[in-house]
């Protein structure tokens, strides 16, 4: 699942007229950079939930045949956090653990490897497995631990949630669908019963939340020759 339906309010005023997954980053709109990654890897089933003008999402994007993978849409008439949207789009997702990335990441961590952390948390009775990442500057406190492969709320090092994990169903049945849960309140008792893993990812990896950190993508692209 892609997350995608969030109104960018730090992206304003350009997200008044662009939902934040379709700005650009080289030539190409944050999420299509996300799914032709995910196509690479060999996850082409996806769900992309939608809200702010989404339409335009869907218009982008169709039904993913040009990017080599399926799409199948969830859409939130207001957005529902991630908690929610996940919950909401439950009936698309399966039974099965499944991927969650968040649409205005832009990174060089390789999908491919949450094959196996979906594996184990089938196996394991896992609630989710995290990706987590150095803290950038604008976020230099953190937001978990990670010890002897399990996330924690407390603890140093302190780390940062890239936006990328891999799900039990189970996690999200607290949640009334349609109503709004933001993540990390179902994560939060899940990491207490030592049911959460989690990864470091050491390489590129940027939360493209602001006009800012949107140019520095764009510079650190044209430094390496022009971006994709």
């Amino acid at each position: 699942m892609i997350l995608a339906a969030g109104r960018g309010e730090r992206m304003r005023p350009l997200t008044d007229r662009v939902p934040k997954a379709l700005l650009k980053v080289g030539r190409r709109p944050l999420i299509v950079h996300l799914i032709e990654r995910l196509a690479r890897a060999g996850l082409t089933e996806l769900v992309v939930n939608v809200s702010h003008l989404g339409g335009m999402i869907e218009q982008e994007l169709g039904d993913g045949s040009t990017f080599g993978v399926r799409i199948a849409y969830s859409r939130e008439g207001t957005p529902l956090e991630a908690g929610g949207g996940i919950a909401y789009a439950q009936a698309l997702l399966g039974e099965a653990p499944f991927a969650v990335m968040n649409s205005d990441v832009y990174s060089d961590f390789d999908p491919a490897r949450l094959k196996s952390a979906a594996a184990r948390l089938a196996r394991d009775a896992l609630a989710a497995h995290l990706v987590l990442v150095d803290n950038p500057a604008h976020h230099s406190a953190g937001d978990f631990c990670l010890h002897q492969g399990r996330v924690t709320v407390e603890g140093a090092p302190r780390l940062t949630f890239s936006g990328i994990g891999v799900y039990s169903p189970s996690l999200f049945a607290p949640v009334k669908r349609g109503a709004k849960c933001q993540l990390v309140a179902l994560l939060k008792p899940a990491m207490a019963q030592r049911r959460v893993s989690g990864e470091r990812h050491g390489g590129m990896w940027m939360d493209v939340g602001t006009p800012q950190r949107l140019a520095e993508i764009e510079r650190m692209l044209a430094a390496q020759g022009g971006g994709a």
